[in-house]
């Protein structure tokens, strides 16, 4: 059932999102020069997008600097890839300003794992082990990680300081959590839903949309067309 209603509404979503608000580069056709951004054209469940999408540095600075502290999880985009949704998201976290001796407060997520990538900051994060004083969510799905539940690192866990540069890689259903965080952290989190649990076609609501502009392709040209053909020698 759940498989069913899901399909739905991706095959509704997908209908309005790979339209004019998703900023996509839609495939050129019948030798035609590519749209930008596509046109609304009706994309079948199933179906993954012959196109690029882009989530410009302009757009994740307007939302990390217009976005409402909280939550500190913005999740920019969910793009149906076919056989599976693809979720981003930027998140910064400021400190975590925990007493000596406190427990770490954890989440874990049921359908969707994580990859985060640390763009700033640094801190300290606990992932693993026994989840003690388990909460699981209210059953209502969010539009970052699905279905979650949260609670503190128990015995097992295991923490490390990271920052910039490092990549985490969070199954679902792993407790992770962050401590030590003195000034803040950001970071990146791609999120695979092979479940479909996320909203395909979800936009947030800040993001600009905006398409970055178009350069010559090498070989090829720009929007797909043709090379102009090299001047002709001058006659000797």
């Amino acid at each position: 059932m759940k498989q069913g209603l899901i399909g739905a509404a991706t095959a509704f979503a997908a209908v309005i999102t790979y339209g004019v608000v998703t900023g996509a580069q839609a495939p050129a056709q019948g030798g035609q020069p590519a749209v930008y951004p596509p046109p609304a054209v009706k994309i079948q469940a199933g179906d993954a997008p012959g196109y690029a999408f882009d989530i410009t540095k302009a757009e994740i600075d307007y939302v990390l600097k217009n976005a409402p502290a909280n939550p500190p999880d913005r999740q920019l985009r969910v793009v149906d890839m076919g056989k599976y949704n693809l979720g981003v998201g930027i998140i910064r976290r400021g400190p975590t300003n925990e007493k000596a001796g406190d427990p770490v407060p954890v989440l874990w997520h049921d359908y969707t794992p994580e990859i985060y990538y640390i763009t700033s900051g640094s801190g300290i994060l606990t992932t693993g082990g026994v989840i003690l004083n388990q909460r699981s969510g209210q059953g209502v799905p969010n539009t970052m990680n699905g279905p979650s539940g949260s609670g503190t690192a128990g015995p097992g866990s295991y923490s490390r300081r990271v920052g910039a540069g490092d990549i985490i890689i969070i199954p679902n259903k792993v407790a992770h959590g962050w401590s030590g965080v003195t000034d803040h952290i950001e970071y990146l989190s791609y999120r695979p839903d092979p479940d479909r649990v996320l909203p395909a076609g979800w936009v947030y609501p800040m993001l600009l949309r905006t398409t970055p502009p178009e350069v010559p392709t090498p070989g090829v040209g720009r929007g797909g067309a043709a090379p102009a053909p090299a001047p002709a020698a001058a006659p000797r």
